[in-house]
């Protein structure tokens, strides 16, 4: 969307330079990579609008989460302006850098304090200390970027749908969930175990996008020549699900339909549940326990989820209540000063895919 108006201001290179603090010749290697196009002037001088200086706050954006300028470049040539999306981006890797500084501050006054007090520090301290307090981990960089590249617009692309029945069939996701991807007619469509069915929409023959969230797939071709796998592009995650047979399908719904009937919770849910509430309420927690994705979602909201449960108070008591259509145990958890609903789903690793809290 354009932001010009009326009342626009225009700046000439050198101004535009110096106050966004790049300097001319990097103005005309963007303008040379295409990133942008400055109004010209009778004489030829450049001049510099709203769009061109939102179109620099991005590049600058995706530079400082380590980019290179080519890889820039492919991200955003002939794409639209998403400034919102960018500003989205920044802000949360800045409240997260923030509360990672914080944490890691405390981690080192603590440490400080055990020391001046004549007392030295345990090796499990000292390997929390090496963890927590290092600020120069990537991960969430890169988590960052791809988010925002899941969520810049997507253009639609007409394919002959006989082209995407090889796609067609079932793939396993690493939560234990099912894809079901079909084709009806000249449309092509989405589901996961336990939600709703979605339409998909072609980018290319083998790439495809949601437009009720911002996500993509991928299909990935076999030495056959066949789809073996998918990768699912959301969150900042690529999760690949692998391809398994319709009777495959069909025993593991078969199960997940018994566990439903029947109020089957996973052996570990309630102990490993339980564990991560307290940890959490300590400030704490086993991001071995989880899942890449969920582990970076949790270490996202971990001020926000302490807090909440620091204000329940202690842990008194956990019910198990059912079995969700999509696999999750879900419990009710009673705190002194309150209670919680929580869900909590296990993936074919072992380890936690699914957590969640909602009011009771």
């Amino acid at each position: 969307m354009s932001t010009r108006n009326k009342a626009e201001t225009w700046l000439e290179a050198n101004e535009c330079a110096a106050r966004i603090g790049l300097s001319k010749r990097a103005l005309r290697l963007y303008e040379e990579r295409g990133l942008i196009q400055p109004r010209r002037t009778d004489k030829g001088w450049r001049l510099y609008g709203a769009d061109e200086i939102a179109r620099l706050h991005e590049i600058l954006a995706l530079k400082r989460l380590g980019l290179s300028l080519q890889r820039i470049t492919a991200l955003l040539h002939g794409k639209a302006l998403d400034l919102s999306g960018v500003l989205g981006i920044q802000h949360s890797l800045l409240s997260e850098q923030r509360e990672r500084a914080e944490q890691g501050l405390a981690l080192v006054r603590a440490a400080q304090a055990k020391l001046a007090a004549g007392t030295s520090l345990t090796a499990d301290e000292l390997i929390k200390l090496a963890k927590e307090a290092n600020m120069t981990e990537t991960t969430t960089d890169s988590v960052a970027w791809r988010r925002y590249e899941q969520a810049r617009p997507r253009t639609e692309t007409r394919i002959d749908p006989s082209r995407f029945v090889r796609c067609s069939g079932f793939y396993r996701h690493p939560a234990g969930l099912i894809m079901t991807v079909s084709l009806e007619g000249d449309r092509f469509f989405l589901q996961v175990s336990g939600q709703p069915k979605v339409e998909l929409f072609a980018e290319s023959d083998r790439n495809f996008f949601l437009k009720v969230v911002p996500a993509q797939l991928t299909f990935t071709p076999g030495d056959d020549g066949g789809i073996d796998a998918l990768i699912l592009h959301q969150g900042g995650h690529d999760t690949v699900a692998s391809r398994i047979d319709e009777a495959e399908a069909r025993r593991w719904s078969e199960e997940l339909g018994e566990r439903v009937r029947n109020r089957t919770p996973h052996p570990r849910s309630e102990a490993t549940l339980r564990e991560l509430l307290e940890q959490q309420q300590h400030g704490g927690m086993s991001f071995e326990l989880l899942s890449e994705e969920l582990a970076e979602l949790v270490r996202e909201q971990q001020p926000i989820v302490n807090a909440e449960l620091e204000a329940k108070g202690g842990l008194q008591s956990l019910g198990f209540r059912r079995v969700a259509e999509d696999g999750v145990d879900v419990y009710e958890a009673q705190f002194a000063k309150g209670s919680l609903q929580c869900g909590i789903g296990f993936g074919q690793d072992g380890r936690v895919h699914t957590l969640w809290m909602l009011p009771a």
